[in-house]
């Protein structure tokens, strides 16, 4: 560890965990009840279930954002964080807010706008902490006199992803104008901002991990700026299928969602040829497998998974289907779970010395386990979804009729989340397993080491 403020994002990838570990638990909740009889019933129905189940989903990869950002700033600026305390403040209301949230969930408390669900006190607390975490981490930029690429297209996203929060702050009387401005929120954030966060962490871990070149690095990254602000922007227009919008949004829409896996597809291609070239030569392999998985995951979940289903001719039949649950899992869990757990392996052994620097057993255990139980979860919900269609849309069906046909798919939902859910069991235990020791660590000490163990492998 070069900066002893770089330790605060322990306690932010900490919290991710925990808040990690409870959203599996209410999403497999969530899949069982699918089967039925539900005991449950009348203390925690589906609606209940399934809405802590996606918000803990944005939280906690909200809170593993903040935490990398933490850690990848002051290595990218060489400078301490501004303002240690203000980061922990922060951490503090941040964490109120989950617990108060989840909890007023449990008493139907919310504003139900689908993964909007916060009511106004809360929604003005995630605000506040936005705002708080983005003066702390432009202080801490703008004191070092020194801004990278990389830093700059992270900032964007950050930056981007606290603005189109805003429209999430109004209430609409009108349901489809509600329904309108809260995909500026949610799609421009999962498929516009958060990719060039995820891109910024991507350049970062490929630039330390297998030597990259950082000027092409960067380059890669102006594409995805680009491409973000063009696909993604329009592509949102995908998502008005059945809200009430005029049809000519239809075919921009699916036009635009055509060219968003573009940025995907130069993710991938930058993230394989940057690997291809060092060899694999760093000593933290299992930092590697999550770097070199979630571009490649995010390839399948977000690009192609994606495109099979948003083209309008197709999404007619396929939206508010299972289908959409296919499509979001596997994109989820690709671009944004898995950079946030690449983040954690690149760092985790600077801030706990006792855990090997090419990761454990239990890790790569816990990697394979959840790419395993992800792929799986992704057919079942694809083989469910192509029932539903068919009996519902077409043979016209009722829900509860079709729901009942197509439950032996909840089985192997169930199967293969248990089989994820080990892996991400596996993935805390080790997290946690090694004491956190925030010991400095210089720069000439950190490349012989690095060096060393890349002899040692060869």
């Amino acid at each position: 560890m070069r900066y002893k403020s770089q330790s605060v994002a322990y306690w932010y990838f900490a919290v991710a965990m925990v808040l990690f570990g409870l959203q599996i638990v209410f999403g497999l909740l969530s899949a069982a009840k699918y089967l039925g009889p539900d005991p449950l019933l009348y203390i925690l129905p589906f609606d209940v279930t399934k809405v802590i189940h996606t918000n803990l989903l944005i939280v906690w990869v909200l809170t593993g954002f903040m935490g990398a950002t933490y850690w990848m700033v002051p290595d990218e600026s060489r400078t301490e964080i501004h303002s240690v305390k203000l980061a922990y403040i922060q951490l503090a209301l941040w964490v109120v807010m989950g617990v108060t949230a989840v909890i007023g969930y449990l008493f139907r408390y919310g504003t139900g706008n689908k993964l909007l669900e916060q009511p106004l006190p809360h929604k003005i607390v995630i605000v506040i902490v936005m705002l708080m975490f983005l003066y702390n981490i432009g202080m801490t930029i703008k004191k070092s006199g020194r801004f990278t690429t990389t830093e700059g297209v992270l900032l964007l996203g950050v930056a981007g992803a606290a603005v189109l929060y805003l429209p999430a702050l109004l209430h609409y009387e009108n349901y489809t104008v509600s329904i309108f401005y809260r995909w500026w929120t949610i799609h421009l954030w999962v498929e516009g901002v958060w990719e060039m966060i995820q891109g910024g962490f991507l350049a970062y871990l490929l630039i330390r991990l297998s030597g990259a070149d950082r000027e092409v690095m960067e380059k890669w990254l102006y594409v995805i700026v680009g491409l973000v602000f063009i696909a993604g922007i329009l592509g949102t227009a995908h998502h008005y299928y059945w809200v009430g919008v005029p049809s000519y949004w239809l075919p921009i829409g699916g036009l635009f969602s055509a060219l968003e896996p573009v940025a995907l597809v130069a993710m991938s291609i930058y993230a394989y040829s940057a690997i291809r070239r060092s060899g694999m030569a760093h000593p933290n392999t299992l930092a590697l497998h999550w770097t070199v998985g979630s571009a490649l995951f995010t390839l399948f979940g977000a690009g192609l998974l994606g495109l099979a289903h948003t083209w309008p001719s197709v999404n007619k039949w396929t939206h508010g289907t299972l289908i959409t649950a296919m499509h979001g899992h596997a994109a989820f869990y690709g671009a944004y779970a898995m950079i946030v757990m690449a983040m954690i392996s690149y760092a985790l052994p600077a801030m706990a010395p006792g855990r090997p620097e090419q990761g454990t057993k239990l890790g790569y255990w816990s990697f394979w386990l959840q790419l395993a139980g992800m792929f799986g979860m992704t057919l079942s919900f694809a083989t469910a979804g192509i029932g539903q269609v068919y009996l519902e849309r077409i043979l016209g069906l009722g829900y509860l009729d079709a729901q009942l046909k197509i439950q032996v798919h909840f089985l192997m939902l169930i199967a293969t989340a248990s089989l994820f859910a080990v892996g991400v069991i596996l993935f805390i235990v080790d997290f946690f397993r090694h004491a956190p020791r925030f010991e400095l660590t210089t720069e000439p000490e950190r490349t012989t080491r690095t060096a060393a163990g890349a002899a040692a492998r060869a």
